[in-house]
């Protein structure tokens, strides 16, 4: 079993906000630009994807209320399940800790592959939800997807 952590980063939201954010799967796929929707699916629970020619498909399998959200693949190249975490921060009831923590069953080719890649994936969705609660321009998100998540932000205050 392969652990990959993301960096932990202050979020300048309370952790109900930021936990409703991710409770939905098509809160995800609200965000994507419309030129990367094609082939994608998603309802509450699942999102699924076609991505460089492999589908990948995750679920929601638990949410523990304004804490922790786990997401398990249910079609993938590699077994995988990405727990979110959503920690308050003691006397600041606006500010949440979040991180990532990914477990992916891969063989040592794929591991050397990807976990580099996943990393930083994981790294950048965190510093960009930091980035954005700040009022910052997070890297690489264009106005459209930016607008869109400070939208999903403010229905969820």
């Amino acid at each position: 079993m392969t652990t990959i952590k993301s960096k932990h980063k202050i979020i300048s939201r309370a952790p109900s906000t930021l936990y409703m954010g991710f409770t939905d799967m098509r809160n995800f796929y609200q965000m994507l630009p419309e030129d990367k929707k094609a082939g994608v699916e998603a309802d509450m629970d699942t999102i699924k994807a076609s991505v460089s020619g492999f589908n990948i498909a995750v679920q929601i399998v638990e949410r523990v209320a304004y804490s922790k959200i786990v997401m398990k693949s249910i079609d993938s190249p590699f077994d995988f399940t990405a727990s979110f975490y959503f920690d308050a921060v003691a006397n600041e009831s606006q500010k949440t800790e979040f991180y990532i923590e990914v477990e992916a069953e891969m063989n040592f080719m794929m591991k050397m592959m990807l976990k580099p890649k996943i990393q930083e994936g994981l790294d950048r969705l965190v510093e960009g939800l930091e980035a954005l609660s700040e009022g910052k321009m997070p890297d690489g998100i264009d106005q459209e997807t930016l607008d869109k998540m400070k939208e999903k932000f403010k229905n969820h205050v």
